[in-house]
């Protein structure tokens, strides 16, 4: 077994608690993605043999100007790596930013592995980075040279930050330490003489939100009864944010932070009775029947359903957090939803009511997007705070001729009645994933990130990857039956209007190796030889001419190479040409790629090198040497032209 499939195996269980081994909780009849996919391509094409690399459709509307799409993309690809490295094309270098357990003050405390204590990982930087997010200072200003890093702190693998860990049977300090490590850092950077980028210690904007950081309810599920536990009465107030993925940031200067693989930190649904409407609910979501695979439930009541069976509703939701603000309470948004919440993309629709995009990272869930009642104030910062806490959630469904529509999750309306169990807002809001059921939303392929095109408008959905559609399933109509490798959906709303209810899409990518005919990936007029292998699409980005950055999240299962981030151009002739950009080292995946705004450093995280492994005999001593720390990086171009890519 190679070092990076172990990596990857070990990865699905802190990641996700092992749901990549499982079918899903979705019980619904709703039409698979699979399917509508395959009759459109029924309609559209047929593809005929094993042909080559990623397949690329257009949507039939107006092309954008060659100079547009093509951007300033120049650099020489790299090829798939194994090695423990960060690797980058010729003319370009990278620098370690800031490192786990990296001290947040200027008197520390600094990071000492055999020393580890909860009060010193809460000033340190925490584990995992995912998200990664640039805000410059002062706010609303467009510098480049300083500036603050919000990072979120997916998960933590014990097995790599404590010495001698026992599994299944951890410390009391450990899990507390585990705790201090997730959440979100919020930290100063600058750029220094020969653009060396810096953070500073000691910078009044330097904090750490974290698993036991009070975070406010706020929209119309706080104060539900869903919310209420012993230690919250009024269902207002929770202790901390966990399983901080993906997110986004607002028009407006603020964070976004995901909840996403909640399910994971609570253990013993079996201590509820199976007649409690609450149980279907905690199953729907992926709690296990038993213990949890971290057993913090063993040192946390709250952690187990059985003594506290409303703690699960308290999270899986969008976590709002002003950066420039150390003394603002994270809000948690329940307008937009609970479900495994993968990203928070922002868009200012052209009547100036907000619209969050979003995905539900896991197979076969939903594609869902957040309209504002409210509308964006660009001129007053503090009055747009409250425009994530009135809205209509939407959840879409895409139909085999290239339309779809978004189906509104509102009480009351369609199947969403008390007939159903659905009395109120809040019933919606916090059983997401049964409301989109009913309305017949389309399951989906682990939508992950959905990003918008600065350029063309354009929606870019991510699909991680489904391998539960089997090979006998598949005809030249269906042709990507186990689907290791995922794809990327184009989507554009109706007349431009990101509040529409109607939509076309199509697919810009589906991802695999070229040189593999088993892959069934397809040509977009490019010889195979100059296109990348890339699999497992996971978080995107644009610059400002409009090339998708892919950052992947699975080469190691299905390359057995390590993941990295790939520059792909959306219009012009060069549309479709995937060139890998970065590779990452042995058991890490690529996170968060973020651009300074004059595009001349690209930072991106660097989530969990030497994952599958232990301490004793680590897969990856990335970035030091020594013990594998997850960590943020930044990448700059050494001559010429300095944007990135160019």
């Amino acid at each position: 077994m190679s070092p990076a499939y172990a990596a990857w195996l070990q990865k699905c269980r802190w990641a996700c608690g092992s749901k990549c081994f499982t079918a899903g909780t979705n019980p619904s009849q709703n039409p698979t993605f699979e399917a509508v996919l395959a009759r459109r391509f029924s309609r559209r094409t047929t593809l005929k043999g094993a042909a080559a690399a990623a397949l690329v459709l257009t949507l039939g509307r107006a092309p954008v100007t060659e100079a547009a799409g093509r951007g300033t993309l120049s650099f020489r690809p790299i090829t798939l790596d194994s090695a423990d490295r960060v690797r980058v094309p010729d003319g370009y270098d990278h620098q370690v930013l800031i490192r786990w357990g990296d001290p947040l003050r200027s008197w520390g405390p600094e990071f000492r592995l055999q020393e580890q204590s909860p009060e010193s990982q809460a000033l340190q930087f925490g584990y995992n980075a995912d998200f990664v997010g640039y805000f410059p200072i002062p706010p609303q200003a467009h510098g480049s040279s300083r500036g603050l890093l919000a990072v979120n702190h997916e998960y933590t693998n014990p097995e790599l930050m404590f010495p001698g860990y026992r599994e299944g049977d951890p410390e009391p300090w450990q899990v507390a330490v585990e705790l201090e490590a997730h959440g979100v850092t919020i930290v100063e950077i600058a750029q220094y003489e020969r653009g060396q980028w810096g953070y500073r210690t000691g910078s009044p904007y330097n904090r750490r939100i974290t698993g036991t950081t009070p975070c406010e309810l706020t929209g119309p599920a706080a104060g539900s009864d869903w919310l209420r536990t012993s230690a919250d009465s009024a269902g207002t107030l929770v202790k901390g944010t966990l399983n901080n993925c993906a997110g986004g940031k607002t028009p407006w200067g603020t964070l976004l932070t995901c909840e996403e693989n909640f399910h994971q930190y609570f253990g013993n649904l079996s201590g509820l009775d199976t007649s409690d409407p609450r149980y279907p609910i905690h199953q729907r979501y992926g709690i296990p029947t038993g213990r949890s695979e971290r057993v913090w439930e063993r040192f946390d009541r709250r952690f187990d359903v059985g003594s506290e069976p409303n703690e699960p509703f308290r999270f899986g939701w969008v976590v709002e957090i002003d950066p420039y603000d150390p003394t603002f309470v994270p809000k948690k948004r329940t307008a937009l939803g609970r479900f495994k919440h993968e990203a928070a993309t922002v868009v200012v629709n052209r009547d100036r009511r907000v619209v969050v995009y979003m995905g539900d990272d896991e197979r076969f869930e939903y594609v869902y997007k957040f309209v504002s009642d409210g509308r964006f104030d660009p001129n007053d910062r503090a009055a747009n705070f409250s425009l994530l806490d009135s809205g209509t959630l939407y959840v879409a469904r895409f139909h085999d001729d290239g339309t779809g529509e978004w189906l509104p999750l509102v009480y009351g309306e369609g199947p969403l009645t008390a007939a159903n169990g659905f009395n109120s807002q809040a019933d919606v809001l916090v059983n997401t994933r049964r409301a989109a059921d009913l309305v017949g939303a389309t399951k989906m392929d682990r939508p992950e990130d959905i990003e918008t095109n600065p350029v063309t408008g354009l929606v870019y959905i991510v699909c991680t990857n489904n391998t539960r559609r089997r090979w006998d399933q598949i005809d030249r109509a269906n042709p990507r039956g186990n689907n290791r490798h995922g794809h990327i959906i184009e989507l554009a709303e109706a007349d431009g209007d990101y509040a529409a209810t109607r939509f076309t899409w199509d697919i810009f990518l589906l991802c695999g190796d070229p040189t593999n005919p088993d892959d069934l990936v397809f040509a977009a007029g490019f010889d195979p030889s100059r296109i990348s292998p890339i699999s497992c699409p996971d978080n995107i980005t644009f610059d400002a001419w409009g090339n998708l950055w892919i950052a992947t999240d699975g080469q190691p299962g299905t390359f057995r190479r390590n993941d990295g981030i790939y520059a792909v151009p959306t219009t012009g002739s060069d549309r479709g040409y995937v060139r890998m950009f970065l590779s990452g080292p042995v058991g890490c995946e690529i996170c968060g790629p973020e651009f300074a705004p004059d595009y001349r450093t690209l930072f991106c995280a660097i989530q969990h090198p030497g994952e599958g492994s232990t301490l004793t005999q680590p897969l990856s001593t990335w970035p030091d040497g020594t013990v594998p720390r997850p960590s943020v990086i930044a990448v700059r171009k050494l001559y010429g032209d300095p944007r990135i890519g160019s």
